[in-house]
Protein backbone atom coordinates (compact mmCIF):
# COMPACT_ATOMS: atom_id res chain seq x y z
CA UNK A 1 0.00 0.00 0.00
CA UNK A 2 1.15 3.57 -1.22
CA UNK A 3 1.42 6.52 1.99
CA UNK A 4 2.08 9.94 1.50
CA UNK A 5 4.16 11.21 3.89
CA UNK A 6 5.22 15.28 3.69
CA UNK A 7 9.03 16.15 2.52
CA UNK A 8 10.61 17.26 5.67
CA UNK A 9 13.91 18.04 6.36
CA UNK A 10 14.59 14.12 7.21
CA UNK A 11 13.56 12.98 3.49
CA UNK A 12 13.74 15.60 1.04
CA UNK A 13 17.16 14.49 0.38
CA UNK A 14 14.91 11.09 -0.62
CA UNK A 15 13.59 13.40 -3.43
CA UNK A 16 16.08 14.78 -4.75
CA UNK A 17 17.55 11.65 -5.43
CA UNK A 18 14.03 10.29 -7.37
CA UNK A 19 14.88 9.55 -10.98
CA UNK A 20 12.57 9.87 -14.12
CA UNK A 21 13.01 6.82 -16.65
CA UNK A 22 14.46 8.23 -20.01
CA UNK A 23 12.33 10.31 -22.24
CA UNK A 24 10.31 11.36 -19.46
CA UNK A 25 11.86 14.96 -18.81
CA UNK A 26 9.82 17.08 -20.93
CA UNK A 27 6.65 15.71 -19.12
CA UNK A 28 7.33 15.90 -15.51
CA UNK A 29 10.08 18.62 -13.59
CA UNK A 30 11.95 16.55 -10.94
CA UNK A 31 11.42 17.25 -6.98
CA UNK A 32 14.02 19.90 -6.71
CA UNK A 33 12.75 22.43 -8.68
CA UNK A 34 9.13 21.21 -7.17
CA UNK A 35 10.44 21.57 -3.85
CA UNK A 36 11.69 25.38 -4.90
CA UNK A 37 8.48 26.29 -5.67
CA UNK A 38 6.54 24.37 -2.06
CA UNK A 39 9.04 27.04 -0.21
CA UNK A 40 7.73 29.99 -2.45
CA UNK A 41 3.97 28.83 -2.14
CA UNK A 42 4.54 27.23 1.20
CA UNK A 43 1.02 28.85 2.38
CA UNK A 44 -0.87 27.17 0.41
CA UNK A 45 0.81 23.53 -0.79
CA UNK A 46 2.16 20.87 0.63
CA UNK A 47 4.82 18.28 -0.92
CA UNK A 48 4.80 14.77 -0.28
CA UNK A 49 6.89 11.71 -0.64
CA UNK A 50 5.10 9.21 -2.16
CA UNK A 51 6.05 5.66 -0.12
CA UNK A 52 5.64 2.10 -0.63
CA UNK A 53 6.58 0.83 2.93
CA UNK A 54 10.00 2.60 3.83
CA UNK A 55 10.86 3.42 0.68
CA UNK A 56 10.50 6.52 -1.21
CA UNK A 57 9.40 5.69 -4.79
CA UNK A 58 7.64 8.76 -5.93
CA UNK A 59 6.64 12.41 -5.38
CA UNK A 60 3.92 14.65 -5.78
CA UNK A 61 2.80 18.25 -4.28
CA UNK A 62 -0.86 19.45 -3.76
CA UNK A 63 -1.09 23.68 -4.13
CA UNK A 64 -4.39 25.81 -3.38
CA UNK A 65 -5.04 28.32 -5.91
CA UNK A 66 -7.07 31.00 -3.74
CA UNK A 67 -7.60 32.86 -6.89
CA UNK A 68 -9.87 30.23 -8.64
CA UNK A 69 -10.79 28.85 -5.72
CA UNK A 70 -8.94 25.16 -6.71
CA UNK A 71 -6.65 22.21 -5.74
CA UNK A 72 -3.77 21.47 -8.37
CA UNK A 73 -1.85 18.76 -8.40
CA UNK A 74 1.72 19.46 -9.59
CA UNK A 75 4.78 17.53 -10.24
CA UNK A 76 3.51 13.88 -9.66
CA UNK A 77 5.98 11.67 -10.59
CA UNK A 78 7.33 7.78 -9.52
CA UNK A 79 11.09 6.74 -9.62
CA UNK A 80 11.88 5.55 -12.74
CA UNK A 81 13.22 2.14 -10.90
CA UNK A 82 9.93 1.51 -9.47
CA UNK A 83 7.27 2.46 -12.79
CA UNK A 84 4.85 0.35 -13.64
CA UNK A 85 3.90 -1.14 -9.67
CA UNK A 86 0.73 0.33 -9.72
CA UNK A 87 2.16 3.17 -7.44
CA UNK A 88 1.26 5.66 -9.99
CA UNK A 89 -2.94 5.02 -8.84
CA UNK A 90 -2.19 3.98 -5.19
CA UNK A 91 -0.80 7.75 -4.85
CA UNK A 92 -3.38 9.69 -6.99
CA UNK A 93 -5.91 7.73 -5.02
CA UNK A 94 -4.25 8.97 -1.80
CA UNK A 95 -3.59 12.22 -2.92
CA UNK A 96 -7.62 12.67 -3.96
CA UNK A 97 -8.47 11.75 -0.67
CA UNK A 98 -6.20 13.79 1.10
CA UNK A 99 -7.69 17.32 -1.15
CA UNK A 100 -11.23 15.95 0.17
CA UNK A 101 -10.36 17.09 3.85
CA UNK A 102 -10.09 20.49 2.55
CA UNK A 103 -6.50 21.47 4.04
CA UNK A 104 -6.26 24.99 2.38
CA UNK A 105 -9.61 25.54 1.77
CA UNK A 106 -13.19 25.25 0.40
CA UNK A 107 -13.62 23.93 -3.11
CA UNK A 108 -15.04 21.01 -5.32
CA UNK A 109 -12.65 21.01 -7.99
CA UNK A 110 -8.82 19.46 -8.73
CA UNK A 111 -7.03 20.36 -11.56
CA UNK A 112 -3.84 19.22 -13.31
CA UNK A 113 -1.96 19.40 -16.90
CA UNK A 114 -0.77 16.35 -18.25
CA UNK A 115 1.52 16.54 -21.48
CA UNK A 116 -0.26 15.53 -25.12
CA UNK A 117 2.82 13.43 -25.92
CA UNK A 118 2.01 11.03 -22.18
CA UNK A 119 -1.06 8.75 -23.14
CA UNK A 120 -0.14 6.87 -20.14
CA UNK A 121 -0.53 9.56 -17.63
CA UNK A 122 -3.55 10.67 -19.48
CA UNK A 123 -4.90 7.57 -18.80
CA UNK A 124 -3.89 7.17 -15.47
CA UNK A 125 -5.89 10.49 -14.48
CA UNK A 126 -8.88 9.34 -16.62
CA UNK A 127 -8.92 6.26 -15.04
CA UNK A 128 -9.46 8.35 -11.81
CA UNK A 129 -12.54 10.59 -13.43
CA UNK A 130 -10.33 13.67 -14.13
CA UNK A 131 -11.86 14.95 -17.73
CA UNK A 132 -10.09 17.29 -20.14
CA UNK A 133 -11.40 20.77 -20.20
CA UNK A 134 -10.45 21.66 -23.50
CA UNK A 135 -7.66 24.01 -22.41
CA UNK A 136 -3.90 23.48 -23.38
CA UNK A 137 -0.91 25.56 -22.79
CA UNK A 138 2.01 24.36 -25.64
CA UNK A 139 1.84 20.72 -24.87
CA UNK A 140 -0.06 20.66 -21.81
CA UNK A 141 -3.81 19.94 -21.56
CA UNK A 142 -5.87 20.61 -18.16
CA UNK A 143 -7.95 18.14 -17.04
CA UNK A 144 -10.23 18.11 -14.09
CA UNK A 145 -11.53 16.12 -11.73
CA UNK A 146 -14.68 17.49 -9.87
CA UNK A 147 -14.98 15.90 -6.06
Amino acid sequence: MVELKPITEDNFLDAFNLKLASGQESFVSLPIRSLAQAYVYRDQCRPFGIYAGETMVGYVMVIYDYDVPEYDIWHMMIDASMQGRGYGGEALDRVIDYIRTKPFGDSGRIALTCNKNNPIARRLYESRGFSATGAEDEDEIELVLTI
